[in-house]
């Protein structure tokens, strides 16, 4: 199976119908993507497919071939880089385990659209949830990055 994961293309000798969650965190090593749920409801496992925020736990080795794969750990870029700089200026996490999926899913929503409203932030994070509740800090991280990177 060959996939391109944080701009390197591999080959991978993996079951097709394996969840991408387990690939990346067991037969890769990389552990910023987290288990939640295992049902696609909390977001911890957001990862990009394409530039589009998806859940690693539902989404298979096979769905992923061919495809561009970013993980926390490899995203890049100013919207990314903004993302992060705020997160860690704003203070947003409180114990951090959803975090790396809302910081994804953040970079997905300000790459798309860089004037987010609240109800836009809602549409785009509803899928992310905080178990510390949090979602005051992380709106407010959105906009500030939203007008940091319209600067």
């Amino acid at each position: 199976m060959r996939i391109t994961l944080n701009g390197q293309t591999s080959e991978l000798d993996v079951d097709a119908d394996k969840p991408l969650l387990w690939v990346l965190r067991d037969d890769l090593g990389l552990v910023g993507t987290k288990y939640g749920c295992g049902q696609a409801l909390c977001g911890a496992c957001t990862i990009l497919v394409d530039g589009q925020p998806v859940r690693a736990c539902q989404t298979t080795i096979a769905d992923a071939a061919d495809r561009s794969i970013v993980t926390i750990e490899g995203l890049s870029g100013k919207v990314a880089e903004v993302v992060q700089a705020t997160w860690t200026r704003l203070d947003v996490p409180q114990c951090g385990y959803c975090q790396s999926g809302q910081v994804v899913a953040t970079t997905a929503l300000l790459t798309a659209n860089r004037k987010p409203t609240d109800t836009d932030i809602d549409d785009a994070l509803s899928g992310n949830l905080c178990r510390c509740s949090t979602y005051h800090r992380i709106r407010a991280a959105v906009h500030e990055a939203a007008k940091l990177l319209e600067a």
